[in-house]
C-alpha cells in the first residue's frame, strides 16, 4: 500500500469542501483561525511520517491534551484516579453539567471537560500550577521528540477570560470534595494544557506509543505499559467523542480524540498514529472534514479495529 499516495488522495478530495462547518467562535482566539485549512500526517510504527496538505502549521490541540494528562495522572496515581472519575460515555455535551448533579460530582468520563478538569487536579498535585504546566509541556516535546512544541499563551488567556462554564464545572464538584485545589488554580493549569499548539506532524509523532503497545518506536522509550495503552485506547474509542462518539466509532473505527481547535488524533493499534487538522466542526463540536478523512482512510486501509 502506498501510504503517501493514499494521504495525498485523501487531502486532494477535501479541497473542494475547505471551510465546511463552525470554528468554535465562543473561545476569541480560536474564531480567527482560518478555516479554509486541512491538515493529516500519519506516522506508522517503523517510524516513517506521511504528509498532506497543512500538516506542518501549528494549531490549538484543545481537548486532544486530555488524552496525554491522562497518561501523566495514570502515572503519578495509577489505577486509584478511577475513584475520581468514570470510564462510561457521557452521551452528553464535552461541557455538560447536568450529569454531574445526578453522580455526585463524580464525572462520567476523562475525556468531557469535568473529567479532565479533575484529572488536572490530579496532576497538581504537590506542584505549582507553574511547575505543572511545565511538566507537562516536557512530556509533550519529549513524546513528540521536538522541542518546539509550545503553548499559545493567547489562546490560554483567552479561554481564561471566558471560562464560565468551565469554572462552574469546577467548583462544582469542589462542592462535593472531588477538586483537591481552588478552582482557579486548577483551571489556569487546565487552560494552559489545553492551549498547547502542535502541527499534524508532531501530534502523530507525539500519540504513536499508543499505537505501538506503550512503547515510542521512534526513540525506543517506554512511556506506558501494553496494557496502560490499550486501556487509553479503549477510553478514546468510547468517550473521546463526547456525544459524536459512537458514530465516530460506527464510520471511523478507530480510538480518536478530538478537540474544539478541529484536530483529531487516531491511533490504528499496530500500525500507525494519524493527525489530521482542520478547523470547521459539525455540530457535536468534532472538525468535519478531520472526520470524514479519517473515514475515507480507514476505508483505504483497513486500519478499523473493528475488522476489514
Amino acid at each position: 500500500m502506498d501510504l503517501q499516495a493514499v494521504v495525498d488522495d485523501i487531502a486532494l478530495m477535501m479541497q473542494p469542501r475547505l471551510g465546511e462547518g463552525q470554528v468554535a467562535d465562543y473561545i476569541p482566539e480560536l474564531a480567527n483561525v482560518d478555516p479554509r485549512q486541512f491538515g493529516l500526517a500519519v506516522t506508522t510504527v517503523d517510524g516513517q511520517t506521511f504528509t498532506a496538505g497543512d500538516a506542518a502549521t501549528a494549531f490549538s490541540v484543545q481537548s486532544i491534551s486530555k488524552v496525554f494528562m491522562l497518561t501523566l495522572a495514570l502515572g503519578k496515581a495509577g489505577e486509584s484516579i478511577w475513584k475520581r472519575v468514570g470510564r462510561e460515555p457521557s452521551g452528553s455535551a464535552f461541557n455538560s453539567i447536568v450529569q454531574l448533579e445526578h453522580e455526585h460530582g463524580i464525572p462520567r468520563n476523562p475525556f468531557i471537560n469535568a473529567g479532565a478538569i479533575v484529572v488536572t487536579d490530579m496532576v497538581l498535585a504537590g506542584h505549582k500550577p507553574r511547575e505543572a504546566i511545565g511538566e507537562f509541556l516536557r512530556f509533550m516535546r519529549f513524546l513528540a521528540d521536538d522541542d518546539g512544541v509550545t503553548i499559545d499563551e493567547r489562546v490560554a488567556r483567552s479561554e481564561h477570560a471566558t471560562g464560565y462554564r468551565n469554572f462552574a464545572l469546577a467548583n462544582f464538584m469542589r462542592s462535593f470534595g472531588n477538586l483537591e485545589h481552588p478552582a482557579d488554580l486548577v483551571l489556569g493549569t487546565y487552560f494552559h494544557q489545553c492551549a498547547l499548539s502542535m502541527s499534524c506532524v508532531q501530534l502523530s509523532r507525539a500519540g504513536l506509543f499508543l499505537a505501538n503497545r506503550g512503547t515510542n518506536p521512534l526513540t525506543g522509550f517506554s512511556v506506558v505499559s501494553p496494557k496502560r495503552a490499550r486501556r487509553i485506547n479503549a477510553l478514546m474509542l468510547t468517550c473521546g467523542h463526547y456525544d459524536g462518539s459512537g458514530d465516530f466509532a460506527y464510520h471511523v473505527g478507530l480510538p480518536g480524540k478530538s478537540g474544539v481547535g478541529g484536530g483529531i488524533l487516531a491511533i490504528a493499534p499496530g500500525k500507525a498514529s494519524i493527525a489530521v487538522w482542520s478547523p470547521g466542526l459539525n455540530k457535536v463540536g468534532n472538525s468535519a472534514l478531520g472526520s470524514a478523512a479519517l473515514e475515507m482512510l480507514a476505508t483505504r486501509t483497513g486500519w478499523s479495529v473493528f475488522g476489514y
